[in-house]
């Protein structure tokens, strides 16, 4: 069976120090997961395209499988795989992504075994660019993903978007969302941004990526939208984090801000991601921009009120038609 959506991107062994709690410690992540976990919370049928190594635990995978994703699309080489990644927020989730031994420390914790030895991991991005080991390739799309019409793209390198859009696009793909990485979201990167906008279902920036794309042009935010929607991209969706998020509909030449669902944080690690999930799955089932954004901004709500991409799973699923149900008249359109 070919899954309803497919998700691009990289995994990651997580080891985050969240503000108010005890750390998790190599834990499954990276922004394909907590993506996938936003939309699994509206639609339980998604396969992951990804790389990883042979030392990546398996029963992560079969987890995966467990919670409803289709795993085909996860090429698994024969050696190890550098996935590591280290989190610590401070009291105002400020992220300090620094050495982890001061962190535990501070704590009074040892270190943990999985950090030893651990470097941050160089964030590959640019354009032209190098391709991370762990973003997935073209030619290793499971045949039966094909057919698929529905495909998010996580933040990864230019290159790798780049190509991994010309596929979908030559396999036909009818809704095609991507969320950028900061890293080619530059002024002078303008030109190679614009390429991969043409065509695209919706364009799911940050409001920080965004206004680094726009440096020196404007500082209003709707214009940056309808410049993006300009180069043929239907929807523009600004991830605006405490304040909601901002949609701009190149059909309707309409802007909404749409407020973020008010939760107690406790970890705001891939609620990002999450929301892209969710918006994914909520576009699927509505076929209504506004009501896309409402199911992002869910299940962002959900990945933030704990820990670790799959917890909220754990989580009704009448609290979250509950609280989509209560933002309905809190859409403002400007």
């Amino acid at each position: 069976m070919e899954p309803n959506h497919i998700l691009a991107g990289k995994l990651q062994r997580d080891t985050i120090i969240p503000p108010f709690d005890k750390p998790s410690v190599d834990v499954p992540g990276g922004d394909l997961l907590y993506a996938a976990a936003g939309l699994l919370k509206w639609d339980r049928n998604a396969g992951l395209l990804a790389r990883t190594g042979e030392d990546y635990p398996r029963e992560w995978l079969q987890k995966f499988k467990q919670c409803g994703l289709d795993i085909q699309g996860i090429h698994i080489l024969p050696e190890p795989m550098e996935l590591r990644k280290f989190f610590s927020y401070d009291e105002e989730f400020v992220l300090q992504q620094n050495n982890p031994v001061a962190h535990f420390a501070r704590l009074g914790l040892p270190l943990p075994k999985i950090l030893l030895g651990y470097q941050p991991p160089e964030e590959t991005g640019v354009v032209p660019g190098k391709v991370a080991i762990s973003s997935p390739r073209p030619s290793e799309i499971p045949e039966n993903y094909n057919h698929t019409r529905s495909v998010h793209l996580c933040a990864m390198e230019y290159p790798t978007t780049s190509r991994l859009i010309s596929t979908f696009r030559e396999n036909q793909v009818k809704t095609l969302t991507i969320e950028p990485h900061s890293k080619w979201m530059q002024p002078t990167n303008w030109s190679e941004v614009s390429l991969i906008l043409n065509g695209l279902t919706a364009f799911l920036p940050s409001e920080q990526e965004l206004r680094a794309l726009f440096w020196g042009k404007t500082t209003d935010l709707v214009e940056m939208t309808q410049e993006i929607a300009n180069h043929n991209c239907q929807l523009v969706v600004v991830k605006c984090g405490s304040q909601g998020q901002l949609l701009y509909d190149g059909n309707e030449h309409k802007c909404w801000q749409i407020p973020a669902y008010p939760v107690k944080v406790k970890d705001p690690t891939g609620a990002g991601a999450s929301f892209c999930g969710g918006f994914l799955a909520g576009l699927k089932l509505t076929d209504n921009p506004l009501q896309a954004v409402l199911h992002g901004n869910i299940s962002a709500s959900l990945t933030i009120e704990g820990s670790g991409a799959f917890h909220i799973l754990e989580s009704h699923i009448g609290l979250a038609k509950a609280r989509l149900d209560s933002l309905q008249e809190n859409i403002r359109e400007v």
